[in-house]
């Protein structure tokens, strides 16, 4: 199990920015939209759908992956299909004097999907994917709850997942974020290329300019 919380970066994660110094915009968002749902499209398609072009989306797409906004990619398992069933939420009291022991335990067990510490009467929410429901006692009585580091836990079984989403973005993502860059005389700037109007571009060309 991954360890979210102990990783450090040395991208600068000042707001609204990203990657080569770029400012986070609509069209970064729509970006992030269709690789929502569609995480192995092409560059070509990515830009199609989104209304710029290649390079533009390329460009983009780069400065995302550098600044860690796409932090990463991976497959979507079906866990039904891989024989885990029950989908069981944890809910643990911990030694205050015990975290980082807590924490190497939970990543020595391949059960445990998701942890967050959490505030209310409990310190922290495990996730674990297992056969049946003999496996969540198995799991929770002989294991977890044995733990030096566990004073109590409570377990609740998911009945049905109603959603889950790979990742959630803003509301309003195209409202609510400014616009790709104008400059002067209706260029476009999306990311490292110029975009000029064809009518305008014609309309120079018959000029001689």
């Amino acid at each position: 199990m991954e360890d979210l919380s102990s990783g450090e970066t040395a991208h600068d994660h000042s707001p609204g920015r990203i990657g080569g110094g770029l400012a986070l915009d609509a069209v970064h968002l729509k970006i992030l939209e269709v690789l929502r749902t569609h995480g192995r499209i092409s560059i070509a398609a990515l830009g199609k759908q989104v209304g710029i072009s290649r390079a533009s989306a390329y460009t983009r797409f780069e400065a995302l992956r550098a600044d860690g906004v796409i932090s990463g990619f991976a497959a979507r398992v079906d866990a039904a299909r891989v024989g885990l069933h029950v989908c069981a939420l944890v809910f643990v009291t911990v030694r205050q004097d015990m975290w980082k022991q807590f924490r190497a335990s939970l990543a020595r067990m391949p059960e445990v999907e998701y942890c967050a510490v959490t505030t209310g009467q409990h310190d922290a929410m495990i996730q674990i994917r297992v056969p049946d429901v003999l496996a969540v006692h198995r799991l929770v009585a002989d294991r977890l709850a044995a733990l030096p580091a566990v004073r109590a836990t409570e377990t609740v079984i998911i009945l049905d997942e109603v959603l889950r989403s790979p990742y959630v973005l803003p509301r309003g993502t195209t409202d609510e974020f400014p616009p790709a860059a104008t400059g002067a005389q209706g260029v476009r700037q999306l990311g490292m290329t110029r975009f000029i109007p064809a009518a305008d571009g014609r309309a120079n060309l018959e000029r001689g300019t």
